[in-house]
């Protein structure tokens, strides 16, 4: 059975990565505008199998010492592992009423399913729960626009259904933010854009050190290396590019390390540049 956690520090910052299981979703979702050719080198020379991409869930817990804050929730019954964060964070030593602050990158339902429970009521009931304005507004302001996403119908439907419902459970909790925020000491929220409008990423620093967590600024080491290569789930293609190559420039100009939450176990490790362009991705802190 594959890990499912991961600790490491950041100076005094103690961070866990906790992965709540794993997805396996079409190669053409993830990498819509690839030459096909260039493609099946690419995952040739990784030895990935070419059709399909198994991708985790990776949440990460943050304890400051005077704050425990999650990164994202899983997708809860929405996924294929029903729920199992709360069971990661009771190995973890952290109860669901221990955690004060969630922050959410975005709302798709594999990063705020797991925020709500079979009853529809609060899973971390003592949390303030932030996002991005631009997100709250997305999905609960009107119908979200999510033709631009490139895949399927039932799966767009289903990715608006479920935000607007966790958001809705989640209203008298919620904090929506614009801009760049610090949410607790050493952890900001950092706008990043294209995958949603209201898309963050956020930053843990202490005592020097970085964790640079990328959300699903990129979902695939490959978009890395190739940042060009869009991904079928970014709602605004371009913009998403542009600001995968931005955090990836910030990255490497301050010695960060980078996390991603569908990036393989354990989903945090270094990025340096590569002579023939973008950035290569190595595992581990």
């Amino acid at each position: 059975m594959p890990a499912s956690s991961y600790g490491f520090e950041v100076g005094s910052i103690r961070c866990t990565v906790l992965t709540e299981g794993y997805f396996s979703y079409p190669a053409a979702w993830f990498f819509p505008s690839a030459d096909p050719d260039e493609l099946s080198r690419a995952f040739e020379g990784h030895r990935l199998p070419r059709e399909q991409v198994l991708s985790p869930y990776t949440c990460l817990l943050i304890e400051t010492g005077s704050h425990v804050v999650l990164v994202d929730a899983g997708a809860g019954l929405h996924g294929p592992a029903g729920g199992a964060i709360v069971a990661r964070l009771w190995t973890a030593g952290i109860r669901p009423r221990d955690i004060d602050t969630v922050i959410f990158t975005h709302a798709h339902p594999d990063h705020i399913g797991g925020a709500v429970n079979s009853s529809g009521r609060p899973v971390f009931s003592n949390a303030r729960h932030v996002l991005a304005e631009l997100e709250w507004d997305l999905w609960m302001t009107g119908c979200a626009d999510l033709r631009r996403l490139r895949v399927p119908c039932g799966v767009r439907d289903s990715m608006r259904a479920t935000a607007r419902q966790c958001l809705h459970s989640l209203r008298f909790q919620t904090e929506p933010i614009a801009g760049e925020s610090e949410i607790a000491p050493g952890v900001r929220a950092i706008s990043a854009p294209g995958h949603t409008p209201g898309h963050l990423a956020v930053l843990i620093s202490s005592e020097g050190q970085h964790l640079l967590n990328l959300g699903d600024a990129a979902v695939h080491p490959l978009h890395l290396e190739e940042p060009a290569w869009e991904n079928g789930l970014d709602l605004a293609a371009a913009k998403a590019v542009a600001t995968r190559r931005a955090l990836m420039e910030r990255a490497v100009a301050e010695r960060m390390h980078v996390m991603a939450f569908h990036f393989p176990f354990p989903s945090v490790g270094r990025v340096t540049p590569r002579l023939e362009g973008g950035w290569r991705w190595t595992p581990g802190w």
